[in-house]
């Protein structure tokens, strides 16, 4: 595999007018890369090199030699109904954003969401 030349580099950026880039390797096993169509790009035993810029900006130069495309699993949001809602708001006493909040904390679970606002109280009360 080709391999960078931190030297090399640093040139080509100063070229570009960009001075004072601190290079540093990066031993990665895996860089994956999360695509907002719910697909994810794998690029196994890269050679990634962090490039930290004046002003805080960093960069990334990944270089490898296959590209895997793989799908990602999406979650399922549990379906919380407005009858569980009203429920544990009134088991607990709060309010139904509360009570909203924590089923979808629970993942919809509703002795788990009445537990947890339980001991978010007991917790409010120690301190």
């Amino acid at each position: 595999m080709f391999r960078f030349d931190p030297k090399e580099l640093r040139k080509q950026l100063r070229r570009l007018g960009l001075r004072d880039v601190k290079i540093e390797p990066v031993n990665a096993e895996e860089v994956v890369i999360r695509t907002e169509e719910g697909k994810e790009l794998a690029i196994p035993s890269p050679q990634v090199l962090l490039m930290r810029m004046k002003g805080g900006a960093v960069m990334l130069q990944v270089m490898g030699q296959s590209i895997e495309e793989r799908e990602v699993a999406q979650e399922e949001t549990p379906q919380i109904s407005e009858e569980d809602v009203k429920f544990v708001a009134e088991q607990t006493g709060v309010s139904i954003d509360e009570a909203r909040q924590a089923l979808e904390e629970a993942g919809g679970d509703i002795a788990a969401a009445i537990m947890l606002i339980e001991e978010r109280k007991r917790a409010l009360e120690g301190s």
